[in-house]
């Protein structure tokens, strides 16, 4: 691969199929970096003393996308040396365990690459148009993002 075949790219997907964290960090890999940085959000067992059976994301879709692309845009401006960003993240139910979303990017280091992904992870449940309702046993509830900026709106 010369030089040109890697200029930098942004990978976005939201679909309702199983993530792969080797598919997602597979497309980030690029012979000019030494550093591929992951977060994968898994759904856990329990919320508040709760027993989660699974959650159920749904999207706006064409709006997360937009949502996310100014994600990427932000990035390459706080971090030039950013190649490449995937960020892919499953909408419906998702079993407990499993990845609900995966944020990748690499870089010929690992700073900036470590930094890049926290601020992906960080803005996308700030500002990002997802929803989650977290199903208990005899129960459910849709979730808030503390972090999202609506929810600091008085109500």
């Amino acid at each position: 691969m010369n030089e040109s075949e890697d200029e930098p790219k942004d990978f976005i997907k939201l679909n309702y199929e199983k993530l792969s964290t080797d598919e997602v960090s597979e497309l980030v890999i690029s012979p000019c970096c030494g550093a591929v940085s992951l977060f994968i959000g898994t759904t856990r067992n329990n919320f508040e003393g709760k027993k989660v059976i699974h959650l159920e994301y749904e999207a706006y879709s064409p709006m997360a996308e937009a949502e996310i692309k100014k994600i990427c845009r932000d990035v390459r401006q706080k971090w030039p040396s950013v190649r490449h960003i995937a960020v892919h993240h499953r909408l419906g139910l998702v079993p407990v365990t499993e990845a609900s979303v995966i944020v990748a990017v690499s870089s010929p280091h690992r700073v900036a690459s470590l930094e890049a992904v926290q601020y992906c992870i960080n803005t996308l449940k700030a500002t990002v148009p997802i929803w989650k309702k977290e199903i208990y046993e005899e129960a459910y509830s849709w979730k808030e993002n503390k972090e999202c900026f609506w929810a600091d709106v008085e109500k």
